[in-house]
């Protein structure tokens, strides 16, 4: 007849067995758990599968009786597998404190008390003193099986004050998991020793492996994101260091070209000279603010750059340098430095005393995916693919754009002669 322990029991193996095949699945596939912990947990389900096979011929042999010596080598083997996870979790709570395993004292006790027991196992193979096995499967104390559950309780109040003792160098998780693997058994072990409930041993480990399991996982996952974010922050600082190395390559050719601008000036118009000097001054002062910044700045400060530059190349080129401005939608950001240098580059390129008045139109309109910024000239066609004419300047800004805001930078010949820059922030 079927009894509620036998229907409990067999639940308990489909569930166990269940777990078992999840956790050595898991440990296949799953990356976010360092070698030392997979190989651990990897002998962790492995040892309840087993566990589970052991148990569920044992759950045979309820209805078909083996025989005494074959029910007493099963209960052996598996008193050795229940027990073996016992010293691996000492030497697990050691790797997880960073203590060495070989050298470790409380290893060496653990491993003193699990040979004991295992002398004591190899006994219930000939002496009855321990318990009797039958060959339904069930099995029943001797006087000495206290002497025999001893050095398994040994070991789990070992392993469970290591933990506390170990507690400051665990995380508080991880430490978690340690007692709920332990304190379990601390318990369920004493009373075993008097009351058989050594199905309710088993289902404790294979809760408490998996409790573990779960705990430690989620530990190790969230360590690895925290890492993953400290990578992410100093790719960012890299960044946004090589964005300042960036500006200060561009700076120094653009106040060259404007000093030399206005010392054309001091012989052609001194008045002149004096108010380009004074609108130079004005653009160093917020040119060196944005450089400080490391985020995007107003649009309307880059124009401002912008329009003191032009004012200073307009002093000296006079009617040979045209600009018109269709910036009405100001509302948005950029790099620093990022238009200035592109109408810089334009007017380097484009005057041609030779070929008639330079015209460049700068334009910002807001479409459906952002903002654009439009630079147009009339100066000589622009090939971008032409790798015999380095543009350190606009590969800059496109890297830039990329960094700060996600944006891109396209340039294309002008219909009718000039070049056509064209700047996309999202």
């Amino acid at each position: 007849m079927i009894g509620w322990t036998h229907i409990f029991y067999v639940l308990m193996l489909g569930s166990s067995l269940q777990i078992s095949l999840m956790g050595l699945w898991f440990m296949a596939i799953m990356p976010g758990i360092d070698r030392w912990s997979k190989r651990f947990f990897r002998g962790l389900f492995l040892i309840i599968f087993l566990l589970c096979l052991i148990g569920g011929i044992e759950l045979t042999a309820k209805f078909y009786p083996m025989d005494p010596i074959a029910m007493s080598v099963l209960f052996f083997l598996e008193s050795m597998l229940t027990s073996l996870h016992m010293p691996m979790l000492t030497a697990y709570l050691l790797h997880c404190c960073g203590k060495p395993i070989v050298t470790s004292r409380l290893f060496h006790v653990v491993l003193i008390s699990w040979a004991s027991f295992i002398v004591l196992s190899i006994g219930t193979l000939f002496f009855d003193v321990f318990y009797t096995t039958m060959p339904d499967g069930q099995y029943y104390y001797g006087p000495l099986y206290p002497l025999y559950i001893l050095p398994m309780q040994v070991i789990t109040m070992l392993n469970l004050g290591g933990a506390i003792h170990h507690r400051k160098l665990l995380s508080r998780k991880v430490f978690l998991s340690f007692v709920i693997a332990t304190a379990p058994m601390a318990i369920l072990l004493p009373v075993n020793m008097f009351i058989n409930i050594y199905p309710l041993i088993e289902v404790g480990i294979t809760l408490s492996i998996l409790s573990m399991y779960s705990i430690i996982l989620s530990d190790q996952i969230e360590q690895d994101l925290h890492r993953q974010h400290e990578i992410a922050l100093q790719q960012q600082e890299i960044a946004s260091q090589r964005s300042r190395i960036m500006v200060l390559q561009m700076r120094p050719h653009f106040i060259y070209n404007t000093l030399m601008s206005i010392y054309g000036l001091c012989d052609q118009d001194p008045q002149k000279a004096r108010q380009v000097t004074m609108d130079f001054t004005n653009y160093l002062r917020r040119n060196f603010n944005a450089v400080a910044s490391d985020n995007p700045i107003p649009f309307s400060v880059e124009l401002e750059h912008t329009r003191a530059y032009l004012a200073v190349e307009q002093a000296q080129h006079e009617d040979m340098l045209i600009v018109e401005y269709d910036t009405s939608f100001t509302n948005f950001r950029l790099p620093p430095l990022s238009l200035q240098p592109i109408v810089e580059n334009a007017v380097k390129h484009g005057l041609n005393p030779y070929a008639g008045a330079l015209h460049i139109l700068i334009q910002t309109r807001h479409t459906d995916h952002g903002t654009e910024i439009i630079v147009e000239d009339t100066g000589q066609n622009f090939d971008p693919f032409d790798e015999s004419q380095p543009h350190p300047t606009l590969t800059n800004i496109r890297q830039r754009l990329e960094m700060m805001c996600g944006g891109s930078m396209t340039i294309s010949s002008r219909e009718g002669g000039g070049t056509v820059v064209r700047l996309v922030i999202p």
